[in-house]
Protein backbone atom coordinates (compact mmCIF):
# COMPACT_ATOMS: atom_id res chain seq x y z
CA UNK A 1 0.00 0.00 0.00
CA UNK A 2 2.32 2.50 -1.16
CA UNK A 3 -0.14 5.55 -2.08
CA UNK A 4 -3.23 6.58 -0.63
CA UNK A 5 -5.54 8.37 -3.22
CA UNK A 6 -3.12 8.89 -5.79
CA UNK A 7 -5.53 8.67 -8.57
CA UNK A 8 -9.36 9.81 -9.04
CA UNK A 9 -12.20 8.20 -11.16
CA UNK A 10 -13.83 11.06 -13.27
CA UNK A 11 -17.07 9.17 -13.21
CA UNK A 12 -20.61 10.98 -12.13
CA UNK A 13 -19.49 14.44 -11.73
CA UNK A 14 -23.60 14.94 -10.03
CA UNK A 15 -22.59 12.56 -7.07
CA UNK A 16 -21.65 14.96 -4.58
CA UNK A 17 -20.64 13.37 -0.73
CA UNK A 18 -22.17 15.78 1.83
CA UNK A 19 -20.04 16.79 4.96
CA UNK A 20 -22.22 14.11 7.10
CA UNK A 21 -22.19 11.47 4.69
CA UNK A 22 -18.11 12.15 4.75
CA UNK A 23 -18.01 12.01 8.55
CA UNK A 24 -20.22 8.81 8.50
CA UNK A 25 -18.17 6.64 5.99
CA UNK A 26 -14.65 7.79 6.95
CA UNK A 27 -15.44 6.68 10.42
CA UNK A 28 -16.69 3.62 9.40
CA UNK A 29 -13.59 2.96 7.11
CA UNK A 30 -11.41 3.97 10.10
CA UNK A 31 -13.84 1.46 12.39
CA UNK A 32 -12.65 -1.49 9.64
CA UNK A 33 -9.58 -1.09 8.76
CA UNK A 34 -7.84 2.01 10.72
CA UNK A 35 -7.05 3.42 7.82
CA UNK A 36 -7.59 7.24 8.56
CA UNK A 37 -8.73 9.62 6.21
CA UNK A 38 -8.05 13.54 6.42
CA UNK A 39 -10.65 16.13 5.83
CA UNK A 40 -8.70 17.31 2.80
CA UNK A 41 -9.39 14.14 1.06
CA UNK A 42 -13.14 13.98 0.97
CA UNK A 43 -13.37 14.68 -2.95
CA UNK A 44 -10.82 11.92 -3.47
CA UNK A 45 -13.45 9.74 -1.08
CA UNK A 46 -15.85 11.06 -3.23
CA UNK A 47 -14.20 10.09 -6.90
CA UNK A 48 -13.14 7.03 -5.68
CA UNK A 49 -16.59 5.63 -4.63
CA UNK A 50 -18.92 7.04 -7.26
CA UNK A 51 -17.97 3.76 -9.11
CA UNK A 52 -19.57 1.78 -6.44
CA UNK A 53 -22.36 3.59 -6.42
CA UNK A 54 -22.94 3.10 -9.67
CA UNK A 55 -22.52 -0.54 -9.57
CA UNK A 56 -24.52 -1.21 -6.69
CA UNK A 57 -27.40 1.30 -8.09
CA UNK A 58 -27.40 3.69 -5.59
CA UNK A 59 -28.16 6.97 -6.09
CA UNK A 60 -26.58 8.68 -2.81
CA UNK A 61 -23.25 8.30 -0.44
CA UNK A 62 -25.96 7.53 2.33
CA UNK A 63 -27.55 4.65 0.67
CA UNK A 64 -24.12 3.41 0.21
CA UNK A 65 -23.19 3.93 4.24
CA UNK A 66 -26.74 1.72 4.87
CA UNK A 67 -25.06 -1.09 2.41
CA UNK A 68 -22.45 -1.63 3.61
CA UNK A 69 -23.89 -1.99 7.28
CA UNK A 70 -26.70 -3.82 6.52
CA UNK A 71 -26.99 -5.65 2.52
CA UNK A 72 -26.24 -9.18 2.73
CA UNK A 73 -23.98 -8.78 0.39
CA UNK A 74 -21.91 -5.98 2.49
CA UNK A 75 -18.65 -8.64 3.40
CA UNK A 76 -17.99 -8.76 -0.40
CA UNK A 77 -18.90 -4.94 -0.72
CA UNK A 78 -16.31 -4.45 2.03
CA UNK A 79 -13.53 -6.15 0.36
CA UNK A 80 -14.58 -4.13 -2.87
CA UNK A 81 -14.09 -1.15 -0.45
CA UNK A 82 -10.77 -1.57 0.50
CA UNK A 83 -9.81 -2.63 -2.80
CA UNK A 84 -10.75 1.20 -4.17
CA UNK A 85 -9.57 3.30 -1.30
CA UNK A 86 -6.50 1.76 -1.60
CA UNK A 87 -3.76 2.12 -4.35
CA UNK A 88 -1.49 -1.00 -4.77
CA UNK A 89 1.78 0.70 -6.32
CA UNK A 90 4.90 -1.39 -5.50
CA UNK A 91 7.59 -3.19 -7.57
CA UNK A 92 10.27 -5.99 -6.91
CA UNK A 93 13.63 -4.80 -5.40
CA UNK A 94 11.96 -1.69 -4.06
CA UNK A 95 13.98 1.01 -1.92
CA UNK A 96 17.22 -1.24 -2.67
CA UNK A 97 19.39 0.70 -0.03
CA UNK A 98 17.14 -0.81 2.81
CA UNK A 99 17.15 -4.24 0.93
CA UNK A 100 20.84 -4.24 1.02
CA UNK A 101 21.30 -3.46 4.68
CA UNK A 102 18.32 -6.42 5.56
CA UNK A 103 20.46 -8.53 3.09
CA UNK A 104 24.22 -7.76 4.64
CA UNK A 105 23.46 -6.97 8.42
CA UNK A 106 20.10 -7.96 9.60
CA UNK A 107 19.77 -11.46 8.14
CA UNK A 108 23.21 -12.39 7.80
CA UNK A 109 23.04 -11.77 11.85
CA UNK A 110 19.61 -14.07 12.26
CA UNK A 111 20.82 -16.89 9.99
CA UNK A 112 24.07 -16.85 12.30
CA UNK A 113 22.30 -16.65 15.28
CA UNK A 114 20.05 -19.62 14.44
CA UNK A 115 23.20 -21.81 12.84
CA UNK A 116 24.57 -21.41 16.87
CA UNK A 117 21.71 -22.51 18.18
CA UNK A 118 21.08 -24.98 16.45
CA UNK A 119 18.07 -23.92 14.93
CA UNK A 120 17.38 -23.79 11.00
CA UNK A 121 13.81 -22.07 11.59
CA UNK A 122 13.43 -18.73 9.99
CA UNK A 123 9.68 -16.38 9.91
CA UNK A 124 9.49 -13.55 8.65
CA UNK A 125 6.19 -11.86 8.09
CA UNK A 126 5.41 -9.21 5.28
CA UNK A 127 2.30 -6.99 6.62
CA UNK A 128 0.95 -5.33 3.65
CA UNK A 129 2.33 -7.16 1.22
CA UNK A 130 -0.02 -5.59 -1.78
CA UNK A 131 0.51 -7.98 -5.12
CA UNK A 132 3.46 -9.54 -3.78
CA UNK A 133 6.59 -7.72 -4.87
CA UNK A 134 7.67 -7.39 -1.60
CA UNK A 135 7.70 -11.23 0.07
CA UNK A 136 8.48 -12.73 -3.10
CA UNK A 137 11.81 -10.49 -3.07
CA UNK A 138 12.78 -11.33 0.35
CA UNK A 139 11.99 -15.28 -1.02
CA UNK A 140 14.34 -14.29 -3.75
CA UNK A 141 17.01 -12.88 -1.20
CA UNK A 142 16.51 -15.74 0.64
CA UNK A 143 17.63 -18.16 -2.49
CA UNK A 144 20.39 -16.03 -3.32
CA UNK A 145 22.06 -16.02 0.17
CA UNK A 146 21.57 -19.68 1.14
CA UNK A 147 21.42 -21.53 -2.36
CA UNK A 148 21.30 -24.96 -2.11
CA UNK A 149 21.81 -24.51 1.94
CA UNK A 150 18.29 -23.38 1.79
CA UNK A 151 16.64 -26.99 1.41
CA UNK A 152 17.73 -27.62 5.16
CA UNK A 153 15.94 -24.69 5.84
CA UNK A 154 12.33 -24.32 7.56
CA UNK A 155 11.33 -20.74 6.33
CA UNK A 156 8.07 -19.60 5.63
CA UNK A 157 7.14 -16.04 4.76
CA UNK A 158 3.73 -14.86 5.97
CA UNK A 159 1.84 -12.57 3.55
CA UNK A 160 -0.71 -10.68 4.45
CA UNK A 161 -2.92 -7.89 3.21
CA UNK A 162 -6.44 -5.80 3.58
CA UNK A 163 -7.50 -6.58 -0.30
CA UNK A 164 -8.39 -9.75 -1.68
CA UNK A 165 -7.83 -8.82 -5.00
CA UNK A 166 -4.26 -8.15 -4.58
CA UNK A 167 -3.51 -10.93 -2.86
CA UNK A 168 -5.10 -13.43 -5.60
CA UNK A 169 -2.63 -11.72 -8.00
CA UNK A 170 -0.13 -12.29 -5.86
CA UNK A 171 -1.00 -15.87 -5.83
CA UNK A 172 -0.49 -16.44 -9.39
CA UNK A 173 3.24 -14.89 -9.23
CA UNK A 174 2.10 -13.08 -12.85
CA UNK A 175 4.26 -9.54 -13.21
CA UNK A 176 4.97 -7.16 -15.92
CA UNK A 177 7.90 -5.58 -17.18
CA UNK A 178 6.80 -2.46 -15.18
CA UNK A 179 6.79 -4.37 -11.49
CA UNK A 180 10.36 -5.21 -12.28
CA UNK A 181 11.90 -1.92 -12.75
CA UNK A 182 13.80 -2.18 -10.11
CA UNK A 183 15.14 -5.41 -10.16
CA UNK A 184 18.90 -6.22 -11.15
CA UNK A 185 18.50 -8.07 -14.73
CA UNK A 186 20.44 -11.23 -13.27
CA UNK A 187 17.72 -11.65 -10.91
CA UNK A 188 14.83 -11.62 -13.41
CA UNK A 189 16.97 -14.00 -15.17
CA UNK A 190 16.76 -16.68 -12.44
CA UNK A 191 13.98 -16.10 -10.85
CA UNK A 192 11.53 -15.26 -13.77
CA UNK A 193 10.25 -17.38 -16.77
CA UNK A 194 9.10 -14.91 -19.67
CA UNK A 195 5.71 -15.46 -21.09
CA UNK A 196 4.30 -13.76 -23.73
CA UNK A 197 4.52 -9.85 -22.49
CA UNK A 198 4.50 -11.09 -18.93
CA UNK A 199 7.12 -12.48 -15.75
CA UNK A 200 6.04 -15.54 -14.32
CA UNK A 201 7.55 -16.07 -10.56
CA UNK A 202 9.38 -20.01 -10.32
CA UNK A 203 8.00 -21.91 -8.10
CA UNK A 204 11.17 -22.55 -5.82
CA UNK A 205 10.58 -18.81 -5.25
CA UNK A 206 6.45 -19.03 -4.53
CA UNK A 207 6.56 -21.65 -1.92
CA UNK A 208 8.77 -20.13 0.64
CA UNK A 209 5.45 -17.18 1.10
CA UNK A 210 2.31 -17.89 2.45
CA UNK A 211 -0.31 -15.56 1.42
CA UNK A 212 -3.75 -14.56 3.69
CA UNK A 213 -5.78 -11.70 3.96
CA UNK A 214 -5.58 -9.42 7.17
CA UNK A 215 -6.82 -6.27 8.93
CA UNK A 216 -4.47 -4.54 10.69
CA UNK A 217 -6.85 -2.62 13.29
CA UNK A 218 -7.98 -6.52 14.14
CA UNK A 219 -6.11 -7.24 17.10
CA UNK A 220 -7.34 -10.56 17.51
CA UNK A 221 -5.85 -11.33 13.64
CA UNK A 222 -2.65 -10.45 14.52
CA UNK A 223 -2.30 -12.52 17.31
CA UNK A 224 -2.41 -15.54 15.54
CA UNK A 225 0.37 -14.83 13.13
CA UNK A 226 3.26 -16.70 13.71
CA UNK A 227 5.77 -15.16 15.80
CA UNK A 228 8.69 -13.66 13.42
CA UNK A 229 12.52 -13.52 13.40
CA UNK A 230 11.90 -10.19 10.86
CA UNK A 231 8.88 -8.10 10.34
CA UNK A 232 8.68 -5.82 7.00
CA UNK A 233 5.53 -3.07 7.15
CA UNK A 234 6.67 -0.87 4.34
CA UNK A 235 4.85 2.29 3.54
CA UNK A 236 1.66 1.17 5.55
CA UNK A 237 1.45 3.22 9.03
CA UNK A 238 1.57 6.53 6.76
CA UNK A 239 -2.01 6.12 6.05
CA UNK A 240 -2.54 5.52 9.82
CA UNK A 241 -3.67 8.16 12.74
CA UNK A 242 -1.30 7.81 15.95
CA UNK A 243 -3.62 5.74 17.81
CA UNK A 244 -3.75 2.89 15.17
CA UNK A 245 0.06 3.44 14.68
CA UNK A 246 1.00 2.66 18.31
CA UNK A 247 -1.38 -0.39 18.10
CA UNK A 248 0.08 -1.82 15.01
CA UNK A 249 3.60 -1.02 16.03
CA UNK A 250 2.82 -2.91 19.53
CA UNK A 251 1.64 -6.06 17.84
CA UNK A 252 4.87 -6.31 15.85
CA UNK A 253 6.60 -5.65 18.83
CA UNK A 254 4.52 -8.63 20.50
CA UNK A 255 5.02 -10.80 17.17
CA UNK A 256 8.91 -10.80 17.29
CA UNK A 257 11.50 -13.10 18.75
CA UNK A 258 13.50 -11.55 21.31
CA UNK A 259 16.77 -10.03 19.00
CA UNK A 260 13.81 -9.73 16.06
CA UNK A 261 14.09 -6.94 13.70
CA UNK A 262 11.18 -4.77 12.06
CA UNK A 263 11.71 -2.53 8.62
CA UNK A 264 9.19 0.24 7.72
CA UNK A 265 9.56 2.28 4.82
CA UNK A 266 12.43 4.86 4.40
CA UNK A 267 9.43 7.76 4.90
CA UNK A 268 8.27 6.18 8.04
CA UNK A 269 9.78 6.37 11.17
CA UNK A 270 8.45 5.19 14.82
CA UNK A 271 9.43 8.49 16.33
CA UNK A 272 6.68 9.73 18.91
CA UNK A 273 4.87 6.16 18.12
CA UNK A 274 7.45 3.78 20.33
CA UNK A 275 10.29 3.85 22.33
CA UNK A 276 10.05 -0.11 22.99
CA UNK A 277 12.39 -0.64 20.03
CA UNK A 278 16.27 0.00 19.55
CA UNK A 279 16.66 2.19 16.38
CA UNK A 280 20.23 0.92 14.89
CA UNK A 281 21.52 2.88 12.11
CA UNK A 282 22.89 1.49 8.43
CA UNK A 283 23.90 3.61 5.60
CA UNK A 284 20.61 4.18 4.32
CA UNK A 285 18.15 2.59 6.52
CA UNK A 286 16.84 2.56 9.83
CA UNK A 287 16.56 -0.95 11.63
CA UNK A 288 14.51 -1.15 14.43
CA UNK A 289 15.37 -4.46 16.88
CA UNK A 290 13.37 -5.64 19.88
CA UNK A 291 15.84 -6.54 22.40
CA UNK A 292 15.78 -9.71 24.49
Amino acid sequence: MSSLFSKTISLGKQLKISDQDFAQLRDFIYSQSGIYIADNRKYLLENRLVSRLKELNLKTFSEYHYYLQYDPGRKRELNRLFEVITTNETSFYRNPPQLKVFQDYVLKDILDGLRKSRSKRLRIWSAGCSTGEEPYTIAIILHEVLRTELRSWDIKITANDLSEAVLATARRGYYSEYALRTTPKEIIGRYFEKEDKQYKLKSEVKRLVSFGQINLSDRLQLKRVERSQIVFCRNVIIYFDDDMKKSVINAFYDNLLPGGNLLIGHSESLHNISRTFKPKHYPGAIVYTKEG
